[in-house]
């Protein structure tokens, strides 16, 4: 399918590895014109590399960390101006409720709200006045079912989703618009640490952890990189234009709920 996005240029947070590599991978085959961010330049070069050799895009990378106003600010001036934009975070630690203090709370809104939000804010004025862009939110599955052991995340990524829920409406006469990708569990470097995590703790292998994790999932197994990059892609094509302020699971129906 022709995404008809060609030519545009998309900002991708958090993009050297895992899910935002994907969608930036999605975006590139589909002929648009790349920023990439994470923190590690080296890592993020590799990918930047890798991009390149496939396909015929240009690809800038800034490296910098986009939950301080200096990080934001080197990297939307490198950005220029923006058709699409997906924002990234890694979550927070987890913990039990007792953990937590004022500053932890600080730290996880940072990061998962007020950074995406600050993002946005910077990127819609271009996108309205010229009647067109799309914005992706990568969250989490913990927004549709809260994750116990994973309060900070809970609350500042369901903040996210509630503030989106108000722009997404107030920017989509202009032809704006916004979604959330909701993921669960996908075959990336943060699988393979929550694996290794559940194996030492119970005192099995990796891929035995892996294989019981996958049986509390429907689909028997995680998702991909690619999989979730193709969803991401959809969103910012021009066959998009009708959803708004939506949060979609790819959690290959781990979380069971009517909404």
């Amino acid at each position: 399918m022709d995404l008809g996005i060609s030519g545009k240029r998309a900002l991708v947070c958090a993009s050297s590895q895992g899910l935002g590599k994907g969608c930036a991978l999605a975006l590139a085959q589909a002929g648009v014109s790349l920023v990439l961010n994470a923190r590690r330049a080296d890592i993020l070069e590799q990918t930047a590399q890798e991009i390149r050799s496939k396909y015929a895009v240009e690809v800038v990378t800034v490296a910098s960390d986009v939950t301080t106003e200096d990080g934001r600010a080197k990297l939307l001036d490198a950005a220029g101006d923006l058709d699409i934009l997906v924002t990234n975070a890694g979550g927070p630690p987890p913990g039990l409720w007792s953990d937590w203090d004022r500053e932890d709370f600080i730290k996880a809104l940072d990061a998962n709200m007020l950074a995406p939000i600050a993002l946005m804010k910077a990127v819609l004025p271009i996108m309205i006045e010229r009647g067109w862009g799309r914005i992706v939110n990568i969250t989490s599955q913990s927004v549709k079912a809260p994750i116990p052991q994973l309060g900070l995340s809970n609350a500042a990524r369901s903040g996210l989703t509630g503030y989106v829920a108000g722009t997404s409406r107030q920017v989509a006469p202009h032809g704006v618009c916004i979604n959330n990708l909701l993921p669960g569990i996908h075959a990336t470097n943060r699988a393979v640490s929550l694996d290794g995590a559940a194996a030492e703790q119970q005192g099995i292998t990796p891929q035995q952890a892996k294989e019981n994790r996958c049986q509390t999932i429907p689909a028997r197994r995680y998702g991909t990189i690619e999989e979730f990059g193709a969803m991401c892609a959809f969103l910012c094509s021009q066959h998009a234009g009708f959803i708004v302020g939506q949060n979609i699971l790819l959690d290959g129906g781990a979380v069971n709920a009517n909404l």
